[in-house]
């Protein structure tokens, strides 16, 4: 076992669409429970930061509620479902923020860092410092780095300007990376 480059009692957050769950298609949403298939190992992922322990909260952007392709009760359906897929698998999350909004028109969509600090504000036990961010895209990745904490992208960057601190595959390899298992 290798140091952790997240300590224990630290928070981990990680994006949805694309990191724990599969993205939908280009221009699309995950709208239903129904739509929603997690990603191979985010389960056992998840349950690895859980006993850590670490505290695993979700920032996603949900522009599809500010376009209309989904109701604030859809998402939370989403959320249920995937919060019972978890469970399934041995996993929990402390905590779901979203931002519903269009782009550019918030401080709360990712790279802004609105839903950090909500996070921060509004669930016990969860910080900014000492935290990591996990995720897929540009926005993920420059959240954190905004943020100045450490930052993992799934998959590989297309850009040298938002590197990440760690490039890996998937969920399980970046919970690996971050408990240092």
């Amino acid at each position: 076992m290798s140091r952790p480059r997240l300590e224990p009692g630290r928070t981990a957050f990680l994006d949805r669409d694309g990191t724990i769950n599969e993205r939908a298609r280009e221009r699309e949403y995950v709208t239903s429970p129904d739509d929603l298939r997690l990603l191979p190992g985010a389960a056992e992922a998840i349950r690895l930061l859980n006993e850590h322990p670490a505290k695993v909260v979700v920032v996603t952007n949900q522009r599809g509620i500010a376009l209309n392709r989904m109701t604030e009760a859809d998402l939370r359906a989403v959320h249920e479902r995937l919060e019972a897929v978890l469970a399934r698998g041995g996993a929990r999350l402390d905590g779901i923020v979203h931002c519903p909004h269009h782009s550019d028109s918030c401080q709360c969509r990712k790279p802004g860092t609105g839903m950090f600090e909500q996070a921060a504000r509004e669930i016990e036990g969860v910080a900014i410092e000492g935290a990591a961010m996990v995720g897929d895209t540009d926005c993920d990745i420059e959240a954190g780095r905004r943020l100045g904490i450490a930052t993992v992208r799934i998959g590989e960057s297309d850009s040298d300007e938002t590197s990440a601190n760690r490039e890996v595959p998937d969920l399980l390899a970046a919970a690996r990376w971050l408990t240092g298992s």
